[in-house]
């Protein structure tokens, strides 16, 4: 992804979910996704879909993670 569309990208984040520790960075050796973090924890992959334009976020949630 561009360095615009993750800035865009984090302001959203922060903006939607009314949290300033939300950061959207830069994928290493990947250019077509960026990945969302809160704080240090990584939360998931935000992925550009090239057809429409719009941005899809993908987010694990383990079952450890849930007792």
């Amino acid at each position: 992804m561009k360095p615009d569309e993750i800035r865009k990208l984090d302001a959203y984040f922060k903006r939607a979910f009314q949290n300033p520790r939300l950061e959207v960075k830069a994928r290493p050796r990947k250019d077509d996704s960026a990945e969302v973090y809160l704080g240090d924890e990584f939360l998931g992959i935000v992925f550009k879909d090239e057809d429409d334009g719009d941005y899809n976020f993908s987010m694990a949630i383990l079952d450890i993670d849930l007792a």
